[in-house]
């Protein structure tokens, strides 16, 4: 029998980089899950158009971005009906979101022309939608080996080539489960994404409004909740809230746990530092918790129990305590 052995002394550290911390990572796969209506094609394309332009991601501060070439897959949505317009919608640049011809048969995770269409075009982010037409004809997503097999091809891709490839993928109907058990299919297609995120709708009374929540996160501190809303000039973000995957679809789990001191010493913080009510950048006050060494989710965590409001000036944001 051959084998190799490496030392973890040969072994070149690198840090992760992210598309949108602590979303998205690159040279990674994320799943965004939901029902069906909710929203994760909207959300995943207002995404793609605002990268196509160089804009910062939701909630984040700094100066705008590369404008990024995106891949964008759909057997749900036609390109010339629903997705182009959409696109156009949200303010993307068509000049950068690309399809790849699927008229004489579908792409899956090992197809060769996936590799080649990012080599050529240096495509950061990938979007396959649905999750079902794309892990291969043959795969039952339920058999953990079958869904094992189909990912490595794709998680070598995000690996060697540094982009994001982001899986939209549907919930199934068992109501009363943990968010991480809602995926569809084997629990190894959220065992094999670092990040998986959630949208969902937030209450009846709100029909237009939904919240993106990170069910799970393997290279991070699970992000700060984002509600946002839908309407016919696209999606508009509202704001941070420190709301669960688990309390959004209604489980007791969440409540489980002891309250978390760090989050009670960041609210007597920030109570200070907006004491005066005058907006504060957000990038100073991270930067401060960043030297008591104090994580970004704890502190957005206790943003929004102090019912801090964050508001955009430019291309910055800046924390309001009213």
């Amino acid at each position: 029998m051959n084998f190799e052995i490496t030392k973890a002394s040969e072994v070149k550290v690198r840090k992760v980089e992210w598309l949108w911390y602590p979303f998205i990572p690159f040279g990674k796969v994320t799943v965004i899950q939901g029902d069906a209506g909710d929203g994760k094609s909207t959300f995943i394309l207002k995404l793609a158009a605002m990268l196509t332009n160089g804009e910062p991601m939701p909630f984040t501060d700094g100066n705008n971005l590369e404008p990024m070439n995106v891949i964008y897959q759909s057997t749900e949505d036609d390109a010339d009906d629903t997705i182009v317009p959409r696109f156009i919608s949200a303010g993307g640049n068509t000049e950068k979101l690309l399809f790849i011809n699927e008229k004489e048969h579908y792409l899956s995770f090992s197809d060769e022309r996936l590799l080649g269409a990012i080599r050529a075009t240096k495509a950061k982010l990938i979007i396959l939608d649905p999750l079902s037409a794309y892990i291969g004809e043959s795969t039952s997503i339920n058999s953990a080996n079958e869904v094992r097999n189909q990912f490595r091809p794709l998680i070598d891709i995000a690996k060697e080539q540094g982009c994001a490839i982001v899986i939209v993928h549907h919930m199934n109907k068992a109501m009363g489960q943990k968010a991480v058990n809602r995926a569809v299919g084997s629990v190894d297609i959220v065992g094999a994404a670092r990040s998986v995120l959630m949208v969902s709708r937030t209450d009846k009374e709100r029909p237009n409004e939904r919240i993106l929540v990170q069910v799970k996160s393997n290279l991070s501190p699970t992000g700060t909740a984002i509600v946002f809303s839908l309407s016919e000039n696209g999606i508009e973000w509202v704001e941070e809230t420190s709301r669960t995957a688990d309390e959004v679809l209604g489980n007791a789990f969440s409540s489980m746990g002891r309250p978390d001191e760090q989050i009670q010493k960041a609210k007597d913080v920030l109570s200070r530092l907006l004491s005066d009510h005058k907006p504060k950048p957000q990038s100073l006050i991270m930067e401060q918790f960043k030297t008591m060494g104090i994580c970004e989710s704890t502190v957005k965590k206790a943003k929004v129990q102090l019912n801090i409001r964050s508001v955009k000036q430019g291309t910055y944001w800046y924390w309001l305590l009213e």
